[in-house]
């Protein structure tokens, strides 16, 4: 189903609130998710030696990684109580208080970290992806714009090419984290990462791993224009330098 049925059916069915379904636990996982992975990247990067305009891209990925892992251990207990709330078609759905006590009753603490193999493994592609590409796109649109690296025509610019190319790479991880995190809370479908994404290739073929690419990049690119903006911008009122 595409984007427009799939949303056309949505409000059908469930009205048009639907669409924020999950938003406070989404409110929670950005609080603490995007916050670190987005902040330790700058601290992390300097700490392996790239912050350099020449340095290899691949330490660039490696400190983005390193912050979205992180970031994503943090975040987990939201990410699995938001895509609950957000996959719940009841039009009375339970509000989070009363989704984490029926999670922990069912399933304890554990239930709260289930996913979080896939979880990390999209945190570091994603997070990797998006900080390397847009600090080295950086640099690119700078010397070829004349701009500095400041200058928000500048973010706005590398900010948008990340976005594609995080959406190239994640999109693989998105389906395979949400297979896990979707499971019934008293049925387990899938016995970890390798078993789920063998499972999604055998019955839905390879292409289902880039299900909803044009939805995912829609989220992320406007996303990650106004993190990278605002973090920027904040940045430099704190007297600290751009990445």
């Amino acid at each position: 189903m595409g984007v427009r049925p799939t949303v056309s059916n949505l409000l059908k069915t469930e009205g048009f609130t639907s669409l924020w379904k999950g938003i406070q636990a989404a409110w929670g996982r950005e609080s603490f998710y995007a916050s670190i992975k987005v902040g330790g990247y700058g601290p992390i990067r300097d700490a392996l030696g790239a912050n350099s305009p020449d340095a290899p891209f691949m330490l660039k990925f490696a400190a983005g990684a390193a912050s979205g892992s992180i970031g994503s251990c943090v975040g987990n207990p939201w990410d699995v109580m938001k895509t609950m709330m957000q996959a719940n078609s009841d039009k009375n759905a339970p509000g989070l208080v009363d989704v984490a006590k029926r999670l922990h009753a069912d399933q304890g603490v554990s239930g709260f970290y289930r996913g979080i193999q896939a979880n990390i493994a999209r945190a570091c592609v994603l997070n990797g992806t998006k900080m390397a590409v847009y600090d080295v796109a950086k640099g690119q649109v700078s010397e070829a714009a004349g701009w500095t690296r400041k200058d928000p025509r500048t973010i706005f610019c590398s900010a948008t090419i990340s976005g594609f190319f995080m959406t190239c790479t994640v999109s693989p991880f998105d389906m395979v984290r949400t297979k896990l995190m979707n499971q019934p809370t008293d049925k387990k479908l899938y016995n970890g990462f390798l078993d789920c994404v063998v499972k999604i290739a055998k019955n839905d073929g390879p292409l289902a791993f880039y299900r909803g690419f044009f939805p995912i990049w829609a989220r992320f690119a406007p996303t990650a224009t106004l993190q990278l903006l605002i973090f920027e911008q904040l940045l430099s009122a704190s007297g600290y330098k751009a990445l």
